[in-house]
């Protein structure tokens, strides 16, 4: 038995490379915000979780060693930190369609700290991102999330390194559907800052005498936020179905 430890911690750790890296990058559990040591232990006990479902899949105990091991525990990392980078391209989205947001309304120059990932931020997207943060955990989004990682080995069984151009292909894919989603989250303030300013041109060419700036800033923002309250609902209801049909593909329902 003493000779199968060594093997048996291997595999093990060949689970934690997938499953931990996932772990750090899912939403809601992922984020800066929980304490680093929470999320590890949370991944241990997921790894601890599922090893037994994967242990079969990489072969004899005595055959984790020398490159081989090397080369499932590069694989494993890549593949978990290429499944986990697309789902947070999605995620992203929210804080790219709060940035179209805040140019649309003329406040893109209102900057605070974004909490999820550091650094300076649009308000509009971190309150977004934010808020749908809170709704993927109210949603159990992250319930489907947790079974993606485990189906994900039905999808990506461990066999060494993963193909590059199969990797890249998928982080581009990700990344386009994350910026078409931003879009369509922000869809009704692109169409209300083309209306507007096609307005205000007409505007401006009828009275040159009045100071259109004056006017044109006040009355953005004051009809950009009634929209906004408007359409908020509908904007996070696009999000957590485009989200929720995304994790659905990775859990192979």
């Amino acid at each position: 038995m003493n000779l199968l430890l060594p093997g048996i911690a291997a595999a093990y750790l060949l689970t934690f490379a997938r499953v931990g890296t996932l772990i750090m990058l899912m939403p809601g559990i992922g984020e800066n915000t929980i304490s680093p040591r929470l999320r590890l232990a949370f991944a241990l006990l997921v790894a601890l979780v599922l090893f037994p479902t994967v242990r079969p899949l990489l072969g004899a105990p005595e055959t984790l060693t020398g490159p081989r091991l090397i080369a499932l525990l590069f694989g494993e990392t890549l593949v978990g930190l290429v499944l986990g980078l697309t789902i947070r391209m999605l995620v992203a989205a929210l804080q790219t369609a709060g940035l179209i947001v805040s140019q649309q309304l003329g406040l893109s120059y209102a900057m605070t700290v974004d909490p999820t990932m550091g650094g300076q931020q649009a308000t509009f997207g971190n309150f977004l991102t934010l808020l749908g943060i809170t709704l993927i955990l109210a949603a159990d989004l992250h319930h489907v999330a947790l079974e993606g990682i485990g189906r994900s080995y039905a999808l990506l069984p461990p066999d060494g390194v993963p193909g590059f151009g199969d990797a890249v292909q998928l982080a581009l894919k990700a990344i386009a559907r994350g910026f078409a989603l931003a879009v369509q989250i922000s869809a009704p303030f692109i169409a209300f800052g083309i209306l507007f300013n096609l307005g205000l041109g007409v505007l401006s060419r009828m009275m040159p005498q009045l100071q259109v700036f004056f006017v044109a800033v006040p009355a953005s923002i004051l009809i950009g936020m009634a929209i906004f309250v408007g359409c908020l609902g509908v904007m996070m209801g696009v999000f957590l179905d485009d989200l929720g049909r995304f994790l659905a593909q990775l859990s192979g329902r």
